[in-house]
């Protein structure tokens, strides 16, 4: 059998950088995702599918070996980037990979990038999330929707760094004929649902399929850069003109392309959202409007003009009331975000130790909007630097015992060696 697939990443209408890339072959499919907020995120993720992309031939039987040997290649070459340049530290991405023989794929993931199964009318997720919201779900704590929403759902568990050398999760599965595998980042399946993801892969080209899930991704409000690609299992050969599809920041494309510039491109803020058939017309003029008129006649200008008012009241005494009634309802305001200020907890970094800070991670000028409420002795050395830097930049709670949670997992991910 054979893949017909296709390609696509758009730096998405927030992110001023594109951090995913992505590459589909006749033999293999994968996403890397750089970790936000890390040091050159899209410098790790280009780089991890630089290397992976190697595996984009024929597999010999010990596929999953393959596909470990590529992802322990790609993190060794993160690492080497590091050692060169230490100002990288702290760089990583996250890597799935889907390996094709022929019969069977063979799949290799680490970190929160999905992959997904097509078959027979039903969509099936593969691949199972390193994250901290996946662990809250695995316990119970929480539903899969509420993790699209938790504040902590770009908190990563296992990504390649260079450093950490974590193992991929490894498995197989048998391929059929119409298949249709969907491999994205979390830019996609961390905003559509199960539903309209498979509703997009219900029908349609691979083409269609991988620019609708983009489009619908952004018409969902996702805020992160955007990768997809979906490919069908056929007994058909693809057209010859089908080229492997290096997209993102491993392909080192223009932030915006106009629609028309080809899969694989990036496609900007040009979506208009899921089968919309949009052509970006006006509305149409309704029937019974007279050809020539405007819907809403304006006002004659002269009419306006010397029109009759009705002289004011006791101006100043008004304007003195209006301001009273302003500085009143500021006051209240104020009052009210203080309060609700002072009931909001969050992580973050004091004197280089992990301490729970009551209020709000920002600060007005003048004025400091939150305190140290909580101090441990987790030290911010003895973390990793991707943990470490996610301290730093502060972590939300929705309360004191979910941010206990948040330090209690901290503590003990801390490195027992350096003490």
């Amino acid at each position: 059998m054979y893949l017909h697939y296709s390609a696509i990443s758009d730096v998405g209408r927030v992110r001023r950088e594109n951090q995913d890339s992505g590459y589909a072959g006749p033999w293999l499919l994968t996403v890397c995702d750089g970790v936000g907020g890390a040091v050159r995120g899209d410098l790790a993720s280009s780089t991890a599918v630089q290397a992976l992309r190697k595996l984009d031939q024929e597999p010999d039987d010990d596929i999953l070996g393959q596909v470990a040997g590529a992802v322990h290649r790609a993190d060794d070459r993160i690492a080497e980037l590091v050692e060169e340049d230490p100002d990288l530290n702290g760089t990583s991405t996250t890597a799935t990979v889907a390996l094709f023989d022929g019969t069977r794929f063979g799949i290799g993931h680490i970190g929160d990038s999905r992959a997904y199964l097509y078959r027979r009318g039903e969509l099936r997720q593969l691949t199972h999330d390193h994250t901290f919201v996946q662990s809250l779900i695995d316990e119970g704590r929480i539903t899969e929707e509420q993790s699209r929403t938790h504040p902590h759902r770009n908190l990563i568990l296992k990504a390649l760094d260079g450093v950490r050398h974590e193992e991929p999760d490894l498995f197989e599965f048998p391929a059929e004929a119409g298949d249709r595998v969907f491999v994205c980042s979390d830019g996609a399946c961390g905003t559509l649902s199960h539903e309209q993801m498979a509703d997009i892969l219900s029908s349609g080209t691979p083409d269609f399929a991988a620019v609708e899930l983009v489009r619908a991704s952004l018409e969902a409000g996702s805020t992160d850069n955007v990768t997809c690609i979906v490919a069908d299992v056929s007994d058909e050969a693809p057209p010859e003109d089908l080229q492997p599809l290096l997209v993102g920041a491993a392909a080192d494309l223009p932030r915006r392309m106009p629609l028309g510039g080809g899969v694989g491109g990036a496609v900007g803020g040009l979506f208009r959202g899921h089968r919309s058939g949009d052509t970006g017309e006006l509305p149409a003029v309704p029937d019974d409007v007279p050809p020539g008129a405007y819907v809403a006649d304006p006002i004659d200008p002269e009419t306006a003009r010397y029109a009759p008012r009705e002289p004011g009241r006791h101006p100043v005494l008004r304007r003195l009331l209006i301001a009273a009634v302003l500085l009143g309802l500021a006051w209240v305001v104020l009052a009210a975000g203080w309060s609700w200020s002072q009931q909001q907890f969050y992580v973050g970094e004091h004197e280089g130790r992990v301490a729970i800070f009551r209020g709000v991670d920002a600060d007005l000028p003048g004025i400091s909007l939150s305190h140290p409420y909580e101090t441990t002795d987790v030290d911010l050395d003895r973390l990793s630097d991707i943990d470490a830097e996610a301290v730093r930049e502060g972590i939300e709670a929705g309360d004191l015992d979910e941010a206990r949670v948040t330090v209690d997992l901290y503590a003990g991910r801390q490195d027992v060696s350096s003490e």
